[in-house]
């Protein structure tokens, strides 16, 4: 069997594929209006929105991007996928129920639709609707990079396509996720979630049993192979350190309920009590899936160290070098597949809500009314992949640094916003526009500028923290606003 690894690898892809072809086109069907391409008709089940929920977070950030940052940095890695889970449970205990109550409330089909209806204020609607762009050419640039690079390291190996290029494989994997965001909207994305999250749950399992199993004594030899040769990467903070590793403990942990791909699937679901079911599945569903996450990072790490495995042209390759080299054929090309799923469906939703914030929130912040919006909605689609894709060639990043940056800027800009907001009265629009401002500046003069943080501080971190700050204190220095009745009953609940 191992003489036909890559052509089995290619045909599950293949297979896949032509799923996405299929579901973009049944999804064609149910998506009649912009309510159904940004807000999936807010009907959605438990298992659908669960999977939905933690499908997004995970993706080609944590496929590939995960993998990477472990066999580079250690185990400072883990202070990600352990946050995230933790953030979870905050986001759901902050927002759930109100985000839910909110959106019925104000019929509304995108998250700056509820934020101006807590604010009452339509440059809060505007800010929220920038900030969420510029995080979405981040984070969708994870996304294509990590499609692209999986996609490279599979055709190499082929003998007609063995020189083909990373922008090569930039174009074919953007052409795919049009098509498919194009036709289904959100619709695609979470139905397919559903699929793609069950075959990842079993598929990072069997990953990781691999893992063991490629070492005489398991975890145990990998363990003594990192220390003898690099102790501090097996270390609790890694090679990042301490201030790093907390930095990250605080912008993933808290972020988690910025992040508009996660929290708009809480406005989607059909009944509010659905919240305390959707929780458990989704951090559980994440928690075995981020095995892959680990897994294989601390495994290419020891193989190199042994000499089995030649040192890595880039960590983004840890992922799918070990699938291509270690795994049984058919798990390979599962989990190959399953990836392709999860980078395809988060892909769209950050599209989604890009193209919502473009077509829907800012021309309704400066009162302008756009005509056929659903036909310039999907258009508009095409422009941010095309963007991001420009954004994941050139800015000379891994996929999972670019994976934190768009974490770190979403979380900036909305959890002061919403996650505080949404729960305390006293805050108002001035502080939430202030915060926002003061958030993009500080995460982009530092990303354009290159500045360095000290102690490995993450920007995202730093910058969440400073929008909090400067939020508090606008709120206790302005008058305290009236809230809309409806609004403040919510917050009440």
């Amino acid at each position: 069997m191992e003489v036909y690894r890559n052509p089995i690898i290619l045909s599950f892809i293949a297979l896949y594929m032509l799923l996405c072809i299929g579901v973009g086109i049944w999804a064609l069907r149910r998506t009649k209006s912009t309510h159904d391409f940004f807000m999936a008709g807010r009907d959605l089940g438990i298992m659908v929105t669960a999977f939905a929920v933690f499908s997004s977070t995970l993706s080609g950030f944590g496929f590939v991007g995960g993998p990477g940052l472990v066999y580079k940095l250690g185990m400072s890695s883990v202070w990600m996928f352990v946050c995230i889970i933790m953030g979870y449970n905050i986001s759901f205990f902050l927002l759930a129920k109100r985000l839910r109550l909110l959106a019925e409330l104000g019929e509304s089909i995108s998250l700056p639709d509820v934020v101006a209806l807590r604010y009452g204020k339509e440059s809060t609607r505007f800010l929220i609707s920038v900030a969420i762009i510029l995080g979405v050419l981040g984070y969708l640039a994870t996304q294509i990079l990590a499609m692209a690079v999986v996609l490279k390291d599979i055709l190499v190996e082929t003998e007609f396509l063995a020189s083909i290029s990373l922008e090569a494989c930039v174009l074919v994997s953007c052409s795919i996720l049009v098509f498919y965001s194009v036709t289904g909207g959100i619709v695609a994305s979470v139905y397919s979630d559903l699929i793609q999250g069950g075959v990842m749950v079993i598929a990072a399992t069997l990953v990781f049993l691999t893992v063991v199993y490629t070492f005489d004594n398991g975890f145990a030899e990998i363990s003594r192979t990192i220390q003898e040769h690099d102790p501090q990467a097996i270390g609790p903070w890694g090679t990042l350190g301490m201030i790093g590793c907390l930095s990250w403990f605080f912008v993933f942990g808290l972020g988690g309920t910025g992040q508009p791909h996660v929290i708009t699937k809480m406005m989607m679901y059909k009944k509010v009590s659905d919240a305390k079911y959707i929780l458990p599945i989704s951090g559980i569903g994440y928690l075995f899936s981020a095995l892959l996450w680990v897994g294989i990072g601390l495994a290419m790490r020891a193989l190199v160290l042994q000499g089995v495995q030649p040192e890595l042209s880039s960590p983004d390759a840890a992922a799918s070098q070990f699938l291509q080299n270690y795994a049984h054929p058919i798990l390979a090309g599962v989990v190959f597949a399953g990836l392709f799923a999860a980078i395809m469906s988060t892909a769209d939703a950050f599209l989604n809500i890009g193209t919502a914030a473009v077509m829907h929130d800012i021309p309704k912040a400066l009162d302008k009314t756009i005509k056929n919006e659903l036909f310039w909605a999907r258009t508009t689609t095409v422009i941010i992949t095309m963007v991001s894709a420009l954004f994941a060639l050139y800015s000379g990043d891994l996929v999972a640094i670019l994976g934190a940056f768009g974490w770190g800027t979403f979380a900036a800009a909305i959890v002061p916003t919403v996650a505080i907001g949404f729960n305390w009265k006293r805050a108002n629009w001035k502080a939430a526009n202030t915060a926002m401002i003061v958030s993009i500046a500080i995460n982009f003069i530092i990303k354009v500028f290159k500045f360095g943080l000290p102690y490995g501080i993450d920007v995202g971190a730093f910058s969440l923290f400073i929008s909090l700050f400067v939020f508090i204190i606008v709120s206790y220095a302005t008058p305290l606003e009236e809230i809309d009745p409806d609004v403040e009953a919510v917050m009440d609940l």
